[in-house]
């Protein structure tokens, strides 16, 4: 195990995580204005990559407001068939000509894709055996509505929530054809370069593309950088990387997930119980637990790596290390 910055104050979740009470996390990172504690399993490090899974979708929803600003994407209203052939493609229908890039940020296009139904023709599992993970999102069907799925009118945002990992595969196909780059050159000199970081992995799509949906691995420090935006504006010490407007509209509620839980662009929004109240946040989420979290009332950044893939309880773990730990513990005031 390795520390950095710890205090005994911090003893409770070093124990905690010493005695596998989170099972299989990897790393943990709280930053607090100038003040950061780190904490690494067994044999890993600042400079161990973690794959976050769809903690990228988070990354792309920040290329996209990116390529925004520069003027190569027109706005969210931009339909995908400015760009792709998703009208004629696979199951021809003339409704999906009208599918934006808000719907797909949003997870509430038409398309019937769901990867919490194992039945969803757009499940993320059927996409990833095909040869093209582009063509198989084009081809997705239009979507219905049983009667136990509220219709978008009926809804307090006027969309209807199903996450959808084949749509921001969609939204990097689209990336591509809008800057006239690949996403991972792109991101390179417009997001990771100016952040500083210079050590990343991009999965693969079937056909070889940088994969936007998830897989892609970063180090601890620079998803704390990464989330460190959105408290910052946009700004990264005297470089504007990405637009205020952009981070405010991307993390206020678009969509109703649950009574809960609410979603923006490609971030989950929601509040934490806090020893004084509800704490807001807004949070990249990934496949077993992992999290960067941001809470702007505290002026923090948590981010939780994890290795509990095909856990149940991988999310309530990371969910309760946050609460437990960081909300009602002993990063509330702490020095470095």
């Amino acid at each position: 195990m390795t520390r950095s910055h710890g205090t005994s104050s911090r003893a409770g979740l070093e124990a905690a995580l010493e005695r596998g009470d989170y099972r299989r996390i990897t790393s943990v990172v709280v930053a607090t204005g100038d003040s950061r504690y780190e904490w690494y399993a067994a044999g890993l490090g600042p400079t161990t990559r973690h794959n976050t899974r769809s903690v990228t979708k988070t990354v792309t929803s920040l290329l996209v407001g990116i390529a925004i600003a520069r003027g190569d994407l027109p706005d969210v209203r931009t339909p995908v068939s400015a760009y792709l052939p998703i009208g004629s493609a696979g199951r021809p229908d003339p409704r999906k000509e009208q599918v934006t890039v808000e719907d797909l940020l949003t997870m509430s296009s038409i398309l019937e894709c769901d990867d919490l139904n194992a039945f969803s023709s757009g499940h993320e599992e059927r996409m990833y055996v095909t040869e093209s993970w582009r063509d198989f999102a084009l081809a997705l069907p239009v979507r219905g509505y049983p009667p136990w799925v509220a219709r978008p009118e009926d809804t307090s945002y006027g969309r209807t929530f199903s996450y959808c990992t084949a749509g921001v595969v969609l939204l990097g196909a689209v990336l591509e054809q809008a800057t006239g780059r690949p996403v991972e050159e792109f991101a390179a000199e417009h997001l990771f370069g100016p952040l500083g970081i210079d050590d990343v992995a991009w999965a693969r799509t079937g056909e070889g593309a940088a994969m936007t949906g998830g897989g892609l691995e970063l180090r601890s420090r620079d998803l704390a950088t990464l989330g460190s935006l959105s408290l910052h504006g946009g700004r990264h010490e005297h470089s504007q990387v990405v637009p205020e407007a952009w981070l405010a509209e991307s993390t206020r509620p678009h969509v109703e997930v649950d009574d809960e839980t609410a979603y923006g662009y490609l971030w989950w929004v929601t509040s934490l119980p806090g020893p004084a109240g509800p704490v807001r946040s807004h949070h990249m989420s990934g496949a077993g637990g992992n999290r960067v979290a941001v809470l702007p009332d505290l002026d923090t950044v948590v981010v939780v790596t994890s290795q509990n893939f095909g856990d149940p309880e991988a999310h309530p773990l990371t969910d309760d290390l946050v609460v437990r730990h960081v909300l009602g513990g002993p990063f509330r005031g702490d020095s470095p």
